[in-house]
């Protein structure tokens, strides 16, 4: 039932969603669970959810993600996306040095710094 090494989470949409609640009402978790090689625990939430909030329940969040690849990705940024830019790298730089630490270099050369001399783990 896991996914392969190396492998992605398999997206489940809100039809597919729908159509494995319905086969759990019919013929029961344990079966359909079985049937479809599906984990008990997630086909367990998606009925609990579809009867608290009905199938608006079994629709996936979107993750918010990272807003500054938006802007580090452009050749070419207006000057309000470069003060926009700039303005979240402050606010990011702000809330390190509140927790503790800063950070030195770029990409796999990130060099966490304790400001605290407490350990960053």
């Amino acid at each position: 039932m896991s996914r392969p090494k190396g492998g992605t989470n398999k997206y489940w949409s809100k039809e597919e969603k729908l159509r494995i609640v319905k086969l759990v009402m019919e013929n029961g978790l344990a079966e359909t669970c079985r049937n479809e090689n599906i984990y008990f625990g997630m086909v367990t939430n998606w009925v609990k959810k579809y009867k608290e909030e009905g199938e608006t329940g079994l629709i996936n969040k979107k993750k918010p993600g990272n807003p500054m690849v938006k802007y580090s990705n452009k050749k070419k940024l207006t000057r309000e996306e470069e003060l926009e830019y700039e303005n979240m790298k402050l606010r990011v730089e702000l809330e390190r040095s509140k927790k503790g630490y800063i950070v030195k270099g770029d990409g796999q050369k990130k060099e966490y710094i304790s400001i605290n001399n407490k350990n960053l783990k």
